[in-house]
């Protein structure tokens, strides 16, 4: 016979409701008394009835990640495993569950968040992405459920967000490889409509500009955060007239696709090109050579965002919570854009 909530208040020596209170975090329950009750409730094996609970107390302490395509390719990338685990980490310590969604397009993925948060299997969304109209961004905005964008966004600047200055980190390592005498600098970028890709060229290409260097549109590349994306912008790179001497990169991953490339195709790193990219994961101080890389620290992106959304879905409605927070970036300079150029 299953032990019930009758059980675990006569063994405490308190009310039903009592217990009902510890169970629900209620405030006015003592610190003393819930962790009596709490070790009654182990002691007996008790374990609540979440989808009881959630109907008294309207919440279901848990929130979901979006995943902007089929979590196999995206697991692909460490980039998100590091966000996630901060996610996890925060959402675990405020006595939240997470559930992972993803969907193979667009309409997938607004069907997959609407049956979470219609059906209240969740309180919230965390979104692992941002990028030009967006339907799925839309779909919260019209329902008015509590969501988090991990980025920003053109249409809605005031929007609960936590980003990079990506425009910012761009310019700074563009900047750097320029310090190192280079004048022809590539970029290999992203998804053309993920608002990080468009932040990344602007940087990129504001650095150019200040220091009356040309950027050519033969030494742009598009693709997406994976090794293969790398790897086939250097079989484009290498087959140009004049070729750049540095790149810039959207994400380590790609860098390592372009490093493999590089070295199938006799090119040294950094003697014939020097590289930078973003994100700092932990393999790429153990690449041929060591990766420099902007870190923007992944770990915290994930912590803030599951932080701000969980503050979000319990505000009393008095208190001013900030909408935008940013996480300072950092350039890490290893062997890979160690070797200065001279002009």
């Amino acid at each position: 016979m299953s032990v019930t909530i009758k059980d675990v208040a006569k063994k405490a020596g308190v009310s039903p409701s009592t217990v009902s209170r510890v169970i629900s975090n209620h405030p006015r329950i003592s610190s003393e008394t819930s962790r009596k009750v709490k070790r009654i409730m182990e002691e007996l094996g008790y374990h609540p009835n979440i989808m009881a609970k959630s109907l008294v107390s309207k919440t279901t302490e848990s929130i979901c990640v979006i995943l902007p395509k089929p979590a196999e390719e995206l697991f692909l990338n460490l980039f998100f495993m590091e966000l996630i685990r901060g996610i996890v980490t925060q959402a675990n310590r405020s006595g939240y569950d997470v559930l992972i969604s993803s969907g193979g397009n667009e309409q997938e993925e607004v069907e997959a968040v609407s049956r979470l948060l219609h059906g209240r299997r969740v309180d919230g969304a965390i979104l692992l992405y941002s990028r030009q109209e967006d339907p799925v961004v839309e779909f919260l905005k019209t329902n008015n459920y509590p969501f988090v964008l991990v980025g920003r966004s053109d249409k809605y600047p005031d929007l609960l967000s936590v980003d990079t200055d990506n425009v910012q980190a761009a310019y700074d390592a563009t900047k750097h490889l320029i310090s190192l005498g280079h004048e022809r600098i590539g970029f290999v970028s992203g998804p053309p409509n993920l608002i990080v890709s468009q932040d990344r060229m602007k940087g990129y290409a504001k650095a150019l500009k200040d220091s009356g260097l040309e950027m050519r549109k033969e030494w742009i590349v598009e693709g997406e955060f994976l090794q293969d994306s790398g790897y086939r912008a250097m079989s484009f790179f290498m087959n140009l007239p004049e070729r750049p001497t540095a790149l810039v990169i959207v994400d380590d991953i790609v860098s390592f696709g372009v490093l493999r490339g590089l070295h199938e195709l006799g090119y040294k790193v950094p003697e014939d090109v020097s590289i930078i990219s973003f994100n700092n994961i932990s393999i790429t101080e153990l690449s041929t050579p060591p990766l420099s890389s902007v870190d923007i620290g992944i770990y915290n992106l994930g912590y803030t965002a599951s932080q701000a959304l969980i503050q979000s879905i319990r505000h009393d409605g008095e208190t001013v919570l900030p909408n935008r927070y940013i996480i300072p970036h950092r350039l890490m300079i290893r062997e890979s854009s160690m070797y200065s150029r001279s002009k």
